[in-house]
């Protein structure tokens, strides 16, 4: 009777990740608006009807599938940590660009521009971008460049970059600028160091 109720357990988990999969596929290749019950439903290749059977509702299923991709973001970001070697200010700059160009990360960003004018779909993703920015931040806290900084100052600077690497993401396959993109990095390096922009020359006085 226990191996039973163990093995219909281990089916039921097994279909929740499969229509999981299923919702992060379409999210992310599709876009917010393609994912419907039908087509995840398709792509998990099962019946109509099982979505309910496993998610209270869709919106249910895309917050948990916004909750795996982050959960894989910080994975990608972790492995790297782990690895050691060169952790400079550049290594740090490319390595949150490299997660803001992870293919399920494009799933977070369709999900970001729908809760614009989606009520239902912004008042559930509030908590949940509140606990990511609560992870990123303690992610910050833990490089050892934080001990360089006051907090308040460092969490604008890191916010300001997750920000920007977010706008660049979404801008990139329309207007790819890569030499841009080294200078950028080299910059947003020097500022995480607490130095000056290469290139800035300050101006004594007013200009005209």
């Amino acid at each position: 009777m226990g191996d039973s109720r163990r093995t219909q357990q281990e089916r039921r988990d097994a279909m929740r990740a499969r229509l999981l999969e299923a919702a992060i596929t379409v999210l992310t290749e599709r876009g917010y608006a393609a994912t419907t019950a039908k087509n995840v439903l398709s792509e998990a290749g099962v019946s109509a009807g099982a979505l309910y059977r496993y998610f209270p509702s869709l919106v249910d299923l895309v917050i948990e599938a916004a909750e795996e991709i982050r959960r894989r973001q910080f994975a990608a970001v972790g492995e790297r940590l782990a690895e050691g070697g060169d952790l400079s200010e550049e290594v740090l700059v490319d390595l949150l660009r490299r997660v803001s160009r992870m293919p399920v990360t494009g799933g977070w960003y369709d999900l970001l521009v729908a809760a614009r004018t989606d009520a239902d779909l912004r008042e559930r993703l509030a908590a949940f971008t509140e606990r990511y920015h609560d992870d990123i931040w303690a992610l910050a806290r833990s490089l050892p460049l934080a001990q360089r900084w006051e907090e308040p100052a460092y969490r604008m600077v890191v916010f300001s970059l997750v920000h920007l690497f977010d706008g660049e993401a979404i801008a990139a396959p329309l207007h790819p600028e890569p030499e841009l993109e080294v200078r950028r990095t080299e910059a947003l390096a020097a500022l995480l160091r607490g130095g000056a922009i290469p290139g800035y020359r300050p101006v004594d006085g007013p200009t005209a």
